[in-house]
């Protein structure tokens, strides 16, 4: 029994959206279900995925919150 967990920054993929909506996360479980199905002939059923948002104050990059490095990164 797979269990799979999925990290994404807490932002949305659109302009306006503060997280990724309810269907991109259900293309991400269909996803990665279907690849353990094709890869691992693990049946859908006994597949667990689990999606956690995570704000971006909470991660860094490059020795630096990621708020903070993306800024950096538009000054160059």
């Amino acid at each position: 029994m797979p269990i799979v967990t999925i990290q994404v920054t807490r932002e949305g993929t659109k302009p306006g959206a503060d997280s990724v909506t309810a269907d991109e996360k259900a293309q991400l479980i269909k996803g990665v279900s279907h690849l353990l199905l094709d890869v691992l002939n693990k049946p859908l059923d006994a597949t667990f995925v689990v999606i956690e948002e995570v704000e971006t104050e909470n991660w860094g990059w490059g020795g630096l919150p990621v708020p903070e490095y993306r800024r950096q990164k538009a000054l160059k």
